[in-house]
């Protein structure tokens, strides 16, 4: 069981026996009243979102969920294939339940793939993956237009702030969690 007091960003709870996944949290703690917990949150079977907003002394129950390593194989327009990696058995699972995680997908990555009801609905990444930067605008010294970021787009498709030394071809690191930059990886 979960209380309130731990919903957070990333944490999984079963509501009317769905699993959902909390994708973005606010805390807010009003003068007298009890503290409210807005969160937005999205189906883990399918892909649906909403907001909700939960009392401090509310319970939740903890999803039976299961993982099983798998490798990343490819996608076949919205369907996302993948293998067993102790029997070969491959499944695959829908974009919606990946929500933003295709973005970090890669050809033959290693993975968590998570079963609930013994049918997969998505996918644990690890914290930070290597992307390389296939579109860069290029950087004129001196620019000094007050960011000190410029947009870039890798390879996956996944468009983010940068650093303005970044340039296509370099290699990257961004953290899963937020999407955000991490830094350029030498090779």
């Amino acid at each position: 069981m979960f209380a309130a007091s731990d919903l957070r960003k990333g944490l999984k709870i079963q509501i009317d026996g769905q699993p959902y996944i909390i994708t973005n949290f606010e805390f807010s703690k009003p003068g007298k009243g009890q503290a409210l917990y807005r969160c937005k949150m999205r189906n883990m079977i399918t892909g649906n979102q909403f907001t909700q907003t939960y009392r401090s002394n509310e319970k939740f129950e903890k999803p039976a969920l299961e993982e099983r390593n798998m490798e990343y194989l490819y996608n076949q327009g919205d369907e996302f294939h993948f293998m067993d990696t102790e029997n070969y058995e491959q499944t695959f699972i829908t974009r919606e339940q990946l929500g933003e995680n295709v973005n970090f997908l890669q050809d033959n990555m290693k993975l968590d793939v998570l079963f609930f009801d013994n049918k997969p609905i998505g996918v644990t990444l690890p914290i930070f993956v290597n992307l390389m930067v296939t579109v860069a605008e290029p950087w004129a010294k001196g620019d000094t237009s007050g960011n000190d970021t410029k947009p870039v787009t890798v390879e996956t498709g996944y468009s983010l702030q940068v650093p303005p030394f970044v340039v296509e071809g370099d290699k990257i690191q961004i953290d899963t969690r937020t999407g955000a930059y991490v830094t350029r990886v030498k090779e």
